[in-house]
């Protein structure tokens, strides 16, 4: 008989691999980026084979947003409605409260633009100079009423002119940014009203800030080396209107021109290295100037005895 010494190994099987999120499961499948072993449930195709969850999740964390040319975070969608919500929003949002002026015409009294006044039907005092700064943005989301006068024509045209300029602006300046040249350039045009029209003059509408998208519209366009002439031929003749044609606040129009125009060049001109910090900065300090306006306007009024 020959002895035969026996292998404690031999017949034995090799440890199988096995999922890293699942112990239970045997795979022969790996992440191409970190190797850890993983079911094809928690695998995900990648350009290269598959990397596992934890790595896709840690890619899209680490990856930056893309931005526009300005700074602003690229505005993405195809449809009209996404690519330009802010617009959209706003042309709501105007609409909406040319719809409560016809059902609650009183609503003016409220909120319209105006310096200081006495108002029968309050029975009050009302206006900036009176502590209602309010009056200075929500006086740009309201219109005239009526047939009288301009009527529906001013809300048309300023609607219009929103539609026509605030998608490509969206998009080029991304919508924090857009948005702020809106509002600001609405609040330059009641400031510039306040400081310049008589006291107790009322003002309404969102010409300032249609104005200031124009001037906006102007810069981007001197910026990227684009044919501004129509952009340019549009505010000569709206300024032209605004002086000529009794009724119009060309007040507003001017101040929301000259703020839109500023800001915007403060975005699209911005360095590359420092851009956020000068827009930011810029967007503190136009707001700043506007408050300085403000209290000047208010301190005038109070020594001179109608405030």
């Amino acid at each position: 008989m020959v002895d035969t010494q026996q292998n404690p190994g031999a017949g034995s099987e090799p440890e199988r691999p096995t999922c890293y999120r699942h112990p239970g499961r045997e795979t022969y499948l790996s992440c191409v980026r970190c190797g850890k072993p993983a079911c094809p449930e928690c695998l995900r195709s990648a350009p290269v084979g598959h990397q596992c969850v934890d790595c896709i999740k840690g890619g899209n964390q680490t990856t930056r947003q893309p931005t526009g040319v300005f700074g602003g975070r690229v505005v993405s969608g195809s449809s009209t409605l996404s690519s330009a919500l802010v617009t959209w929003v706003l042309v709501g949002l105007n609409v909406a409260f040319y719809l409560v002026e016809w059902v609650y015409p009183k609503i003016e009294d409220y909120l319209a633009m105006v310096g200081r006044i006495y108002d029968p039907a309050l029975s009050q005092v009302i206006g900036v100079a009176a502590g209602q700064e309010y009056r200075l943005l929500t006086s740009a989301f309201l219109h005239e009423q009526g047939f009288g006068g301009f009527g529906p024509l001013h809300i048309i045209f300023n609607m219009w002119a929103l539609i026509l300029v605030g998608p490509a602006l969206e998009r080029l300046l991304g919508r924090l940014r857009f948005l702020s040249v809106y509002l600001f350039s609405a609040l330059g045009g009641a400031v510039m009203f306040y400081l310049l029209a008589p006291v107790n003059e009322l003002g309404l509408g969102a010409s300032g800030a249609i104005f200031g998208l124009f001037g906006a519209w102007f810069v981007v366009a001197r910026r990227l080396r684009v044919d501004s002439r129509s952009i340019v031929f549009l505010i000569v003749v709206n300024l032209v209107i605004s002086f000529a044609v009794a009724g119009i606040a060309w007040q507003a129009h001017v101040g929301g021109l000259i703020t839109g125009g500023l800001l915007t060049a403060a975005y699209a001109y911005a360095p590359r290295n420092h851009r956020a910090l000068v827009q930011i900065g810029a967007t503190v300090l136009v707001a700043a100037v506007l408050v300085v306006a403000v209290l000047s306007r208010n301190h005038q009024l109070m020594t001179s005895g109608l405030g």
